[in-house]
């Protein structure tokens, strides 16, 4: 068993989530707004160590009326552990979970970095050999009363999780602008597939214009 999966993202028409310099404010207000809708509306919500690292997100309900009980578990894909102490993440807004990789696992319980975490109430759960496995990690949360879980990336854990089957819907804002960049974050990066054949298959189950912005919702073909 794991949680019901939503992929939940914004980009440019050229499919960017970011600039090459990290600039990611790509969406509109309306946008914003559904966003922390979705995110109430989800037991947790999970990123990977880049996310955490280059934008330091509180990962919490805050653009809408919310109680600080409507806040969602936050999940940390960080297999090495590098969840700087600082981030906003660690604070006491809600429950945090870092999933972190077997091998790095001894080395970090013996600094006082995780004694640190422990003391805030930083969960850790650890899993697979030099990455974390994304499917036991699933199972996990889904023991721990997760139901719905909400992704929000960044573009590594995106394809790593849509690759292992792990994702059933995808929502996504298009922005009517246009970046480029070679070095951009795309919606999707990792190491890709090789052919067409192997890609993803979606169906498009929604698609509705919200202030400048188009949203699409696809799901995951199995």
């Amino acid at each position: 068993m794991r949680p019901y999966v939503i992929l939940n993202a914004a980009m440019t028409l050229d499919g960017k989530i970011a600039t090459r310099t990290g600039s990611s404010n790509i969406s509109g207000k309306e946008d914003l707004e559904r966003v922390h809708d979705l995110r109430k509306e989800c037991d947790a919500i999970m990123v990977g160590i880049g996310t955490v690292l280059a934008d330091d997100p509180r990962l919490t309900v805050h653009k809408i009326d919310a109680k600080s009980e409507d806040n969602p578990v936050r999940v940390v894909v960080d297999s090495k552990c590098r969840t700087p102490i600082a981030a906003r993440i660690t604070n006491k807004d809600a429950r945090t979970i870092i999933a972190g990789a077997n091998e790095y696992k001894y080395d970090f319980m013996v600094t006082d970095r995780y004694e640190t975490f422990k003391k805030r109430g930083v969960d850790f759960f650890f899993s697979g050999d030099k990455r974390v496995d994304l499917s036991l990690l699933m199972s996990y949360l889904h023991e721990e009363g997760i139901e719905k879980l909400m992704l929000e990336g960044g573009a590594t854990l995106n394809f790593s999780m849509i690759k292992a089957g792990l994702i059933d819907e995808i929502r996504i804002c298009v922005a009517p602008m246009v970046v480029g960049g070679a070095n951009a974050k795309t919606f999707f990066d990792g190491e890709g597939f090789d052919l067409m054949d192997d890609a993803v298959r979606l169906e498009l189950t929604d698609s509705y214009a919200l202030g400048k912005d188009l949203i699409l919702t696809y799901k995951v073909l199995k």
